[in-house]
């Protein structure tokens, strides 16, 4: 074994490890209090009627579970973005995608009334799809400068739908307000295991069609010309990822709402010690998106007593500090 895949799989079996204990660790957190121990004893006693017993399995799983899939989702869809147009700076916010799918769902809980269920996961995909259409109609067919346009593009999108849902907050009543206005900052506390399976599909579906199409996404960092010469249409499989990575935001934005910084921020980080083209690189990146979103979510519930701070306030504090410093020690290299 090369010294290549030895670090890839030494990689890849860290992630595992640190994903599976953030997961059990995770539920000992809350406003009861719970240890350790108590979590251990009610996956092997199953004692249905303890009171821990139950807000483990009713209350805190679900949530550790939607926080895992959201980080998992947003550093898989960031991971599409930065490797079909090369930029390692590309999240679906930053291509309005985000900003698309939380427009959808806002127009609809503004209109209808509607907070959960199928119809806001439907809203979000005709958000980001919308914001998908308007940024590959921009961006024209031109291959020398569709990447460009395209971040130019997305970046007019996203202040432009965050400006209409702003508008519509500003026209709906007080207090629909408050819950709107906390959803799109992000949270997990609407977690329900009815509703688990809908981020776990669109996931493992879309992890699946990266992991058939690796060959081309490989040929898409070399860039178009080089990936035009390999046989691959550049075009036509751009807006193939693209498709997929809004249809992963807006099925976790409606579900928790807006959530930044992760998507961007993830792959950036797995890319320091593992190559992107490769297998380990996707899970690798999928797994620390989770495991990053789990220990976020923890801290969203445990800083203030009895207060829930908002995940996406938490991310965009944590992303800011942290590009903020890579660009100041890049800076001081050079």
């Amino acid at each position: 074994m090369s010294a290549v895949n030895t670090r890839h799989s030494l990689a890849l079996f860290i992630s595992i490890a640190a994903a599976l204990f953030s997961l059990f660790a995770a539920l000992s957190f809350g406003a009861a209090d719970t240890s350790l121990e108590d979590v251990l004893n009610s996956f092997l006693l199953s004692n249905e009627a303890s009171f821990n017993t139950r807000i483990i399995y009713e209350l805190r799983m679900p949530r550790t579970l939607l926080a895992f899939m959201a980080g998992a989702g947003l550093a898989i869809a960031g991971l599409i973005l930065q490797t079909v147009t090369r930029n390692p700076l590309a999240d679906p916010y930053l291509f309005g995608i985000s900003s698309g799918a939380s427009f959808g769902v806002v127009v609809l809980m503004a209109f209808t009334g509607i907070s959960a269920g199928f119809m806001l996961s439907t809203a979000a995909l005709l958000g980001s799809l919308a914001a998908m259409s308007l940024l590959i109609l921009i961006a024209g067919r031109q291959q020398s400068a569709q990447v460009e346009s395209m971040l130019l593009a997305g970046v007019a999108l996203s202040f432009l739908f965050s400006a209409f849902t702003s508008l519509l907050l500003y026209w709906s009543d007080p207090q629909a307000v408050a819950a709107i206005l906390f959803w799109t900052l992000g949270s997990f506390a609407r977690a329900q295991w009815a509703t688990l399976w809908l981020p776990l599909v669109v996931i493992v579906v879309c992890i699946g069609f990266m992991l058939s199409f690796r060959r081309q996404l490989n040929a898409m960092l070399l860039g178009d010309e080089s990936a035009i010469t390999l046989g691959v249409r550049v075009h036509r499989f751009r807006i193939l990822m693209l498709v997929l990575s809004s249809l992963i935001t807006a099925v976790l934005v409606a579900m928790c709402g807006g959530i930044g910084f992760v998507g961007l921020m993830v792959p950036h980080i797995v890319r320091f010690f593992i190559s992107q083209g490769s297998v380990a690189g996707l899970l690798v990146t999928s797994l620390v998106g989770g495991t990053f979103m789990v220990w976020v979510d923890v801290f969203s519930r445990s800083l203030l007593k009895n207060q829930e701070l908002p995940v996406g306030v938490i991310t965009a504090a944590i992303g800011s500090v942290f590009f903020l410093s890579l660009l100041f020690f890049r800076k001081s290299k050079v």
